[in-house]
């Protein structure tokens, strides 16, 4: 077995110190939420967002870039075809997969509220927050520098399962991390076979663009209160949701593999890069 280098970073150990870190930035950094008095709510919470989860990314990026000389991330899209494909298999997920599974879990009344709460807000700064801020900084540290260093140093599938594990814990709660896990798992994929941080962005913005859209058209306080059945309007629609999201992610999945092997000397190269 070929002994890990500090050229390889980050391996396992430093995968949950760096969510560590990104977890404590949010802790520490939570007063930050007060402005709301001064500066509205929404615009506070992107500012905390920011903070939060910037200052941890340029901490990470900068033990990143003196242990590997690495400074820069991949960001091409060399292929066009393959952003149809995340985007549709991102959705298929969600609201097939990924809602029915969050939905078996029991949420407090507590947690109900706050959900609520943070769904009401649909302005400006939560749609920034939301659908740019969040796909760039999360994907980033997610997958352009734990997955990335996890690659040089695993298996594709036990690097992929642990940036998707971690990348669901950071959420704090059993229903976000249902949903990291899942479209974490999706997005590692991606990366693996695509080395390009921009399509995993894009399967991010997706997912939160289409949380953030449903607000419009979901009354949440009524949704919040409905059985799994009920929130697809009976057995038969929730059957069918299921069986069709996971027929599109199939057919997704097996358009995105035409894709990937049409230039599979990219990956053959990183892997020489890595065991370099």
């Amino acid at each position: 077995m070929t002994e890990l280098t500090t050229q390889n970073y980050p391996n396992v150990a430093q995968s949950f110190g760096i969510t560590g870190i990104v977890i404590l930035g949010m802790i520490f950094l939570a007063p930050v939420l007060a402005l709301e008095k001064l500066i509205g709510k929404e615009a506070s919470m992107l500012l905390y967002y920011l903070l939060a989860i910037g200052l941890p990314f340029f901490l990470v990026y900068t033990i990143r870039k003196r242990k590997t000389s690495k400074h820069s991330f991949n960001i091409a899209i060399e292929n066009k075809l393959i952003i149809p494909w995340v985007v549709v298999g991102t959705i298929a997920l969600l609201f097939g997969i990924v809602s029915p599974l969050g939905n078996l879990i029991p949420m407090p009344e507590s947690i109900k509220k706050a959900f609520m709460d943070f769904g009401s807000q649909t302005g400006v700064f939560a749609f920034l927050m939301m659908v740019v801020a969040a796909p760039i900084l999360e994907e980033l540290i997610f997958r352009g520098i734990i997955l990335d260093g996890l690659l040089k140093n695993y298996s594709p599938q036990k690097s992929i399962l642990i940036s998707a594990l971690l990348f669901g814990l950071v959420h704090l709660n059993p229903w976000q991390f249902v949903t990291g896990l899942i479209i974490g798992i999706f997005s590692g994929w991606v990366y693996y076979r695509t080395r390009s941080l921009s399509y995993s962005i894009i399967i991010h913005a997706s997912a939160n663009l289409s949380a953030y859209l449903t607000h419009f058209f979901v009354d949440d306080s009524t949704a919040m209160d409905e059985t799994l059945v009920q929130m697809y309007g009976g057995l038969t629609n929730l059957i069918l949701a299921i069986v069709g999201s996971i027929i599109i992610v199939l057919v997704s999945t097996y358009f995105l593999q035409k894709e990937f092997n049409k230039a599979p000397l990219k990956v053959a190269a990183a892997h020489e890069e890595e065991s370099s």
